[in-house]
């Protein structure tokens, strides 16, 4: 056959697959504002990079083969501001991007390049689950779970997921093994549909009670943020990558430092109270310490007594850890256990120093902490924090009580521990303190009970811990921007390129 011939051939199958699936649920996604799946791929990658694979894949079954142009998922690279990444996006309007035999192999293939080659992953999510017949009977079993090392993280590189619709089955799975996700208001997340979900239980339920953004964001902890639009969630994994290398052997990115950064911190002491008892929002101070708006802050509505929240400290990317006073009084909870672990587990996989700012009572106990395993998340808290080999520069900011004062990387936890004028090192409030260890309240003798406070207020102040040499240095507050900047250069010294070791490469992605 003539090339003529052949390369016209061409292109009608390529146009054809340009067309995707059924025009009434096209028409139905443009109408309600949202993007298609190719249509989401223009918009995530720089304009004319992006590099289709498996463009005239189709189903296995014969009978459906005319039906499923690129089969429902359209994957491939391209460029998220001039650095190469690979992408999968979910096709609604091709079956609904139902998982089979062929568009798992093409998410098999682009995870492995990937992973070779050191691009980050962009999953675009809204899928009705697992494709039926195909996944039904003995056959059905045959084609499932072709790779054994399908669900197997080893954070070679970032992943992001955006749940831009229904997701079930491997929307959600993907998602839950990611380092990042971010939700389109009005999406569902979930193990099935509201609809099979109901039949099941007997009862009804609706989407967004089953799996919509705000359980996502506050309960379940499995989306990090949630937005608008389409583009807003393609602009949120956009500016996620910035702070990241593109893969776990390199350093992340360096950004030039914004004009002003350095004099923000002058405003600090109007930000944090003298009074341990005020409260007030960290985010605030985390904003005056970092380069100026770089602050990008993770599972906001999740686990809120502890903030966690990438940012920029001279140009070079960093993960501030802190407690958060606003929320609890800042006394960190059984899911803000499990954000501190998997903040940490993520910071150290992709070579991103850890700065604790600390301002914490202690763990909220009580009757539901426990029956939330409490100690058991504070303990995998503890075990993260040991292992992780990036720098980690802890400064204490007024109250570091107990079990927390070590989770909070006090002493030996941290490369370098420092002290505002204001921190206090006790085991717990001096006038609680004086209850438990004196047995007396203030009532029962007021001028004794003062005297004691002072004790335990003195042996609690941060000239003892400097005078001992448990912490490296007192600072003022408005010397804790360059404080850190002067840190953490010292401490990247050690580390090769920038690199760590990398010890929880395989810790659980998803909250636990």
């Amino acid at each position: 056959m003539p090339f003529e011939d052949v390369n016209k051939d061409l292109d009608e199958r390529r146009a054809k697959v340009l067309k995707m699936g059924k025009p009434a649920i096209l028409e139905k996604m443009k109408n309600e504002g949202l993007l298609n799946a190719r249509e989401r791929l223009d918009y995530l990658f720089d304009k004319g990079s992006f590099v289709e694979s498996g463009m005239l894949a189709t189903a296995s079954r014969p009978e459906v083969r005319d039906k499923a142009p690129a089969d429902g998922k359209i994957a491939g690279y391209g460029k998220i501001n001039g650095r190469w990444a690979a992408s999968v996006s979910n096709d609604f309007s091709v079956m609904g991007a139902s998982s089979a035999l062929i568009n798992l192999k093409k998410m098999k293939h682009i995870k492995d390049v990937a992973n070779k080659r050191g691009m980050p992953i962009v999953w675009l999510g809204e899928s009705s689950g697992s494709r039926m017949p195909d996944r039904m009977g003995a056959q059905g079993r045959v084609i499932i779970a072709q790779d054994p090392y399908e669900y197997r993280r080893m954070r070679e590189t970032p992943w992001i997921t955006a749940q831009l619709g229904a997701c079930y089955g491997s929307s959600t799975w993907y998602a839950c093994m990611s380092d990042f996700v971010v939700m389109r208001k009005g999406a569902t997340m979930a193990v099935a549909s509201s609809r099979v979900t109901s039949m099941a239980i007997n009862q009804p339920v609706s989407n967004e009670e089953l799996g919509g953004w705000k359980m996502h964001t506050s309960t379940s902890g499995l989306v990090d943020v949630a937005v608008d639009t389409d583009e807003e969630a393609l602009d949120i994994c956009k500016q996620f990558l910035s702070y990241l290398p593109s893969h776990h052997m390199e350093a992340p990115p360096v950004a030039p430092v914004p004009a002003g950064s350095d004099t923000a911190i002058e405003k600090i002491v109007d930000i944090v109270p003298e009074e341990r008892q005020k409260v007030y929002n960290m985010r605030h101070a985390v904003e005056v310490i970092a380069d100026r708006d770089s602050v990008f802050e993770m599972k906001p509505r999740y686990g809120r007594s502890v903030l966690t929240s990438l940012a920029r400290l001279n140009g070079h990317t960093v993960g501030f850890l802190a407690s958060n006073p606003l929320y609890k009084g800042g006394a960190a909870d059984p899911d803000g256990c499990c954000k501190a672990a998997s903040f940490i587990v993520f910071c150290d996989s992709f070579n991103i120093p850890i700065i604790m700012l600390v301002d914490v009572p202690g763990f909220l106990i009580g009757v539901d902490g426990e029956r939330k395993a409490a100690p058991g998340k504070i303990m995998n808290w503890m075990n993260a924090l040991s292992l992780a080999t990036v720098p980690k520069l802890s400064v204490i900011l007024r109250k570091s009580y107990g079990q927390a004062y070590i989770n909070m990387a006090g002493n030996k936890g941290s490369d370098e521990m420092a002290l505002w004028p204001t921190a206090d090192v006790g085991f717990m409030d001096p006038h609680t303190g004086v209850n438990v260890v004196f047995g007396m309240k203030q009532e029962d003798d007021p001028e004794l009970f003062a005297k004691r406070v002072e004790e335990l207020q003195r042996d609690a102040a941060p000239w003892e811990l400097a005078a001992m040499y448990e912490a490296q240095d007192v600072i003022k507050p408005q010397e804790t921007r360059q404080h850190l900047i002067n840190m953490l250069e010292v401490h990247r010294l050690r580390m090769t390129n920038g690199v760590g070791e990398h010890l929880m490469r395989t810790w659980p992605t998803s909250i636990v």
